[in-house]
């Protein structure tokens, strides 16, 4: 298992610009009003912030506030179900007579507005990393909505961790996590990091791998890109001022694991090649060119709600 999950990417503010013109400033100042009312909204909600209707529901007016058009599509699974909207993440996938799990959902990390972006799909258990909990605002949001942290500047707590991660999928709980562990500018870029993918191993738990792409006005962007050491509230004023912003979420059919078996470094790849639209390539380093039959497949809408 990993020492760590502290990873640092090669991507820097540099690597984040509009594909199209900025909205005017009255729009980007309307925006920002409405995000800071979206904010307060949930703040205000306190503890009920992590219902999972008010939890979606939140999430939606903070896209909505900053200009932000959410995409995803249903589709039939492998398992030839189609799983509808407000459907419990993997709950297509299960012997009904059978205990069941949650989902651990997977997801490549672009930008602060994967967290809203996911929770306005499904509602689930997010984990993050500790430092999140710290930040103005952003932190108590996160605390409010249920969110567990993890540590990964002590090792020594990972086993801890993995396994209250399987505890909680078991009691039926589903988990969203970025293996990445760090934000990149492209869904081609970052390796999936293996422990989260142990606990879905150790629970028998469902893994969804989920791709999040971010366009504008149809053009592939990484203005939503939240990278390197750049402050969030910059991270902001980038977003609301970028015109037809859309987040494309890519539902993928469900990898089915079973207690006590499996190989977590095979999981972790199965998952990163369903979410970056490959067949098992190794993953790439920041630069490096994306074949033009593989660019931009991870971003067509493919899946099904979670």
């Amino acid at each position: 298992m990993s020492t760590s999950w502290d990873v640092r990417s090669e991507c820097t503010t540099r690597c984040a610009a509009h594909a199209v013109p900025r909205v005017p400033f009255t729009e980007a100042a309307r925006r920002c009003a409405a995000f800071a009312h979206a904010a307060g909204r949930a703040l205000r909600d306190g503890e009920r912030t992590a219902e999972p209707a008010r939890l979606r529901a939140h999430a939606r007016a903070v896209l909505g506030a900053i200009g932000v058009r959410l995409v995803v599509a249903s589709a039939a699974d492998a398992t030839g179900f189609t799983v509808p909207a407000g459907r419990p993440p993997g709950s297509a996938v299960h012997d009904p007579a059978a205990p069941r799990p949650g989902t651990l959902v997977v997801a490549n990390h672009i930008s602060w507005l994967d967290v809203p972006a996911l929770l306005a799909v499904e509602p689930v258990t997010l984990l993050a990393k500790r430092e999140i909990g710290d930040w103005p605002l952003v932190g108590t949001l996160a605390r409010r909505a249920g969110t567990r942290f993890i540590d990964r500047a002590s090792p020594r707590q990972l086993p801890a961790t993995v396994a209250s991660l399987a505890e909680l999928l078991r009691s039926g709980r589903s988990v969203a996590a970025f293996p990445q562990a760090t934000t990149w500018c492209s869904v081609a870029y970052g390796a999936f990091r293996r422990a989260t993918f142990q606990a879905a191993l150790d629970a028998g738990a469902p893994v969804r791998p989920v791709t999040l792409a971010y366009e504008q006005h149809g053009l592939p962007s990484t203005v939503a890109g939240f990278l390197g050491d750049e402050e969030f509230l910059s991270s902001v004023r980038r977003v609301v001022g970028a015109r037809g912003l859309t987040v494309r979420v890519t539902v993928h059919p469900p990898l089915l694991p079973r207690p006590g078996t499996g190989d977590r470094r095979a999981l972790a790849e199965l998952a990163r090649a369903a979410v970056t639209g490959t067949v098992r390539e190794p993953a790439r380093r920041h630069g490096e060119r994306v074949p033009p039959d593989r660019a931009g497949r991870a971003g067509q809408t493919l899946g099904t709600y979670l």
